[in-house]
């Protein structure tokens, strides 16, 4: 029977994938990867023969049609991204969505996120939030950030080194430098780095140019405050 499998992949430390991960990349017919030669490693690690195939934001339709038929032909496949899970803030889901549409059975193999990895080490209410994913780059980037003045509930990003300073100066000058926010870098990564505070604290401790990695950046509620006491 053609399924198409959806594998979560480890964010950082190889050792956090699933034995229900492994067994199905190495059942299926071949893997769809963002970067064949950055899940090579993954794969490479725990002996996974199956052949790679590459599918990225900037794959064709020819492309995505191609692996289509491969489906509808009786062969199995999974979809990685380069790492958490598939589909979230990335181009998976045009895939999955066509699978579904064509009668392809689609199976989630639950794991690793940063978006739920960060949530769960925050110690903020995130019993409702919204996710953005990353933010655009120009239009609607302000206009997004005012909106955090009065949110009632958290607001989560994700947000790369280059852009990261970008966003604590606008959260300042739009939101608040008292507003407490948490900042997930290099999770689950051998310089992880789980931080707390406002943000005019993180304007002044994440200050060394030499800071690397993809951030994680969880916005409180106005009247939240880390500190309890």
């Amino acid at each position: 029977m053609s399924t198409l499998y959806i594998v979560a992949t480890p964010i950082g430390n190889l050792g956090d994938v699933t034995y229900r991960a492994i067994e199905t990349l190495k059942s299926v017919d071949f893997v769809a990867a963002e970067d064949t030669r950055h899940s090579k490693r993954l794969l490479n690690h725990y002996e996974i023969k199956t052949p790679l195939v590459s599918f990225h934001s900037h794959s064709s339709e020819a492309k995505i049609e191609s692996l289509m038929v491969r489906l509808q032909k009786g062969e199995s496949g999974a979809v990685i991204s380069d790492a958490g899970t598939p589909c979230i803030s990335d181009p998976g889901f045009k895939f999955v969505n066509l699978a579904t549409l064509k009668g392809i059975t689609v199976v989630p193999i639950p794991g690793p996120s940063a978006l739920t990895t960060l949530i769960s080490a925050s110690g903020f209410p995130t019993d409702t939030f919204t996710f953005h994913g990353f933010l655009p780059h120009k239009k609607g980037r302000q206009t997004l950030i005012k909106a955090l003045v009065d949110t009632k509930h958290c607001h989560i990003f994700y947000e790369s080194v280059h852009r990261f300073p970008k966003l604590l100066k606008e959260l300042e000058t739009y939101v608040s430098v008292d507003r407490t926010i948490c900042v997930g870098r290099e999770l689950t990564k051998i310089h992880e780095e789980i931080w707390r505070g406002s943000v005019a604290q993180a304007m002044k401790h994440f200050n060394d140019e030499n800071t690397r990695g993809e951030f994680v950046v969880i916005v409180a509620p106005g009247k939240f405050s880390y500190n309890l006491a």
